[in-house]
């Protein structure tokens, strides 16, 4: 079996840094940021948002290096937690383009260039799209809302929805993909 150089000096890094070592985990930082950045930037397509993402998954990191197995390679542990968090990111974005139509998804209180003060009709479709988005998500049934509103708009994992849930991954991704697609249907009608 082959090591990529530098997964060793990681797993000691990471030892240390799971015992409080501050710098030990600066060191790490340094080391994977480059390479985690590439990797969230292909999956967000945007370099200063790739760069939040790589932040959040340093922060998860540094709060679950309790759960890291130092045997095995740091760099694909990153990996996963950045994976994870370009999904959030994703979800979130989802949520929001729903909700705010297409209007700027990655600023969502900034005005439409076209329209730099919404009038109080577009102030009031706000209003009655958002209120419609809510009563759709409320007429759910209840196995369906659950998901939904656990992974898509508080954020938890897949994982986490389904331990809250006591049901599998499975049954929690099955599930919040039929209600997106209940809400779409029902939103698509006038």
């Amino acid at each position: 079996m082959t090591t990529v150089p530098g997964e060793d000096e990681d797993g000691a890094l990471a030892r240390r840094a799971a015992q409080g070592d501050e710098r030990a985990f600066s060191h790490l930082m340094r080391r994977h940021k480059g390479p985690l950045h590439a990797f969230a930037r292909r999956h967000v397509g945007d370099p200063e948002a790739a760069l939040e993402v790589v932040q959040e998954s340093f922060v998860a990191a540094w709060k679950a290096l309790g759960r890291y197995d130092p045997d095995r390679p740091f760099g694909a542990w990153m990996r996963a937690i950045v994976l994870n968090k370009c999904r959030d990111r994703g979800r979130r974005l989802l949520v929001r383009r729903l909700i705010l139509g297409e209007r700027s998804i990655d600023a969502p209180n900034t005005p439409d260039p076209a329209d730099p003060a919404p009038g109080p009709e577009a102030s009031t479709l706000h209003a009655e799209q958002l209120a419609r988005l809510e009563a759709a998500i409320a007429r759910l049934p209840d196995p369906l809302k659950e998901p939904l509103i656990l992974t898509y708009l508080e954020g938890y994992s897949q994982q986490e929805a389904a331990n809250l849930l006591r049901v599998s991954v499975k049954t929690v991704e099955t599930r919040a993909y039929r209600a997106r697609k209940r809400l779409a249907d029902w939103l698509d009608k006038p």
